[in-house]
């Protein structure tokens, strides 16, 4: 699955919900939290975390690729 930017960056919590991974922001903070979210391989426990194009996110046996 692709999402493509509209800004410079977008959250990790957003990025999540954008692509219906997960249903709201509580949601989102709490796998974050949880560790069950990778970004670029690591885990990633920030909800804040910035991606940019050619970042990719893995959560749940899901792959999001984020384009420019």
């Amino acid at each position: 699955m692709n999402i493509k930017l509209r800004e410079e960056y977008i959250k990790l919590g957003q990025a999540l919900k954008a692509a219906g991974l997960v249903e709201s922001g509580v949601e989102a903070k709490e796998v974050i939290q949880d560790g069950l979210v990778e970004v670029n391989g690591e885990v990633d426990t920030r909800r804040g975390r910035k991606l940019y194009g050619g970042d990719v996110v893995t959560f749940d046996g899901e792959e999001i690729t984020i384009e420019d």
